[in-house]
């Protein structure tokens, strides 16, 4: 028994031992001595904005003392001794029983777990068509249906994202998932150029696809045994670099075209054929590296860092510095640089700003209504920032708007790895939503200017529709995706590093392509979205 019910016990007998001295042979007892004042300010309920904004719930979440299992992927074993749990368990009323699994592990333990049917309350991994799955079997909990008590759901999901539910729930309008909110940067890849190098030979950065091509020139030029565009992607260059020929999106190589508001299949269309041309005539001239198909990581890296060899890449920005600090000591002039997307467009891609990527879900058991306003207190602004952040005044201070650690000043890079090991933030599978001035989007001037500079110039490809597809649909498009891009891919090599590809291999190709299912596969996201212009109507 806790030290409050025990309390509560006490009082509720010495009310009833009163109650008895009142009565009995119906003589009027002694008048009990006047209770003293009781202490105002110890009976004062907490503040209710002592944490911050909550979104509207009120805290504690629960009446009585309340364990919810919550499976989540980290090293971090203890997290039961966490600040994360003690403080969840302060704020409000509820004790998390994390179930931490390795990263390495955690899928195959998931499966063990799923195969059981011993659910925690809380739990992630599973694909959004498991989940809807088991979902219409009531192993997990149809989240809308508790729509009312969950009011930072409801402003996150339905509100402002209307078109959420449509996206991921099933035919009958349930969602299964938990979505995962304003996680993503603004910009985590693009061009990447020397800048050192441009700055000698007084070439300025390119603002459009013909300044990319005539700096490549130059750079040719003043090193001739160089192939100044380097890759390590393979074949995924052709997604990469699609956005800045309107062909890109998360669907690659399908994609949603805004003009003609249809799905297309990216590989056959005339787009697509101008991008590779423009490949192929960097390929020919010796301006593009003759391994960017085939590139190691190691090779490319060399290429990009140890020699005169490549000076111009495609790779996420935290390179920008990473490359920096690996030879600042034989080449302290090294300046690597975000640069402007390449291509007609001239935009790069657009990060979402709602993912199902965790795939977040309640077991429908005794503790689902715990569980979910647990998950919504997550996802309020208050929550966001503990879960990200920490307690300010205990774990960090605010400091030009940013969260710094006095605790961690003798930590050389306070990053969330870090916070996940002190204080068990940052936990896969629990943030829900973030705080900005969390160190995740502290960036190095180098990766602030990467943010500054698409900002300001607003070149972000339009988001493409997120679909639901069903079960049928998911099954063709499985299969016919494989072969194609495999095909696809066969194909864009060969036209780029055979001089003798040109117009009539592309219209064989487009008719191969159109026979193997390039426009039966564009066709079923044709259907879906109808259906999805249908529920946002």
């Amino acid at each position: 028994m806790s030290k409050k019910w025990f309390s509560m016990a006490l009082v509720l007998t010495l009310f009833t031992t009163l109650l008895a001295a009142c009565g009995g042979d119906g003589k009027t007892a002694d008048p009990a001595p006047k209770p003293a004042e009781p202490d105002k300010a110890a009976e004062a309920p907490a503040d209710p904005n002592q944490y911050g904004d909550t979104g509207g719930l009120t805290l504690p979440l629960v009446d009585e003392p309340t364990t919810v299992t919550f499976m989540v992927a980290s090293e971090k074993t203890n997290l039961n001794d966490s600040l994360i749990a003690k403080e969840i368990e302060k704020r409000t009323g509820i004790t998390v029983d994390f179930q931490a699994y390795s990263p390495a592990t955690f899928s195959d333990k998931l499966r063990v777990i799923v195969a059981s049917g011993k659910l925690p309350d809380i739990f992630h991994g599973l694909k959004s068509s498991e989940l809807k799955k088991i979902g219409q079997q009531n192993a997990v909990v149809a989240i809308n249906e508790h729509i009312d008590m969950l009011p930072n759901f409801k402003r996150l999901f339905v509100d402002e994202n209307p078109w959420v539910i449509p996206s991921y729930g099933d035919e009958k309008g349930n969602i299964y998932t938990w979505p995962v909110a304003n996680i993503n940067r603004d910009v985590n890849h693009g061009f990447l150029y020397r800048k050192d190098v441009f700055d000698k030979l007084g070439i300025e950065e390119w603002t459009n696809t013909e300044e990319f091509y005539q700096a490549l020139k130059k750079l040719k030029e003043e090193y001739p045994d160089s192939y100044p565009y380097a890759s390590k992607t393979k074949e995924y260059i052709f997604r990469d670099w699609s956005y800045g020929w309107g062909i890109g999106g998360p669907n690659y190589p399908t994609y949603f075209d805004e003009s003609a508001k249809q799905w297309k299949y990216a590989s056959i269309q005339p787009e697509h054929k101008d991008m590779l041309d423009f490949m192929k005539k960097l390929y020919n001239e010796g301006l593009m590296d003759p391994e960017f198909l085939t590139d190691t990581n190691d090779s490319w890296t060399a290429k990009m860092t140890t020699s005169n060899k490549a000076f111009v890449t495609w790779d996420w920005i935290g390179r920008l510095d990473m490359f920096y600090n690996q030879i600042k000591d034989s080449n302290p002039e090294y300046d690597l640089r975000y640069g402007t997307p390449v291509g007609p467009t001239g935009n790069g891609a657009t990060l979402p700003k709602i993912t199902p990527d965790f795939s977040i879900a309640v077991s429908n058991g005794k503790n689902k209504e715990a569980a979910l306003k647990l998950l919504d207190y997550l996802a309020s602004p208050s929550g966001a920032t503990l879960v990200t952040m920490g307690v300010e005044g205990e774990t960090f201070n605010i400091e030009d708007g940013k969260a710094v650690y006095p605790e961690l000043t003798d930590v050389p890079l306070v990053d969330i790895s870090v916070l996940e090991d002190r204080y068990g933030l940052w936990l896969q599978g629990m943030y829900v939503n973030s705080d900005r001035r969390s160190v995740y989007y502290n960036f190095t001037e180098k990766e602030q200017e990467a943010q500054d500079k698409r900002l300001e110039a607003n070149n972000f490809e339009p988001l493409d529709p997120v679909l639901n597809f069903t079960d049928e649909e998911v099954a063709t498009i499985a299969e016919l995706q494989v072969n194609l891009e495999k095909a696809a891919n066969e194909f864009n090599s060969k036209y780029i590093l055979n001089k003798n590809y040109g117009d009539a291999q592309w219209e064989e190709w487009q008719k191969n392509a159109v026979a193997q299912g390039a426009e039966k596969l564009a066709d079923v996201f044709n259907s879906a979205q109808k259906r999805y212009d249908a529920a946002s109507q």
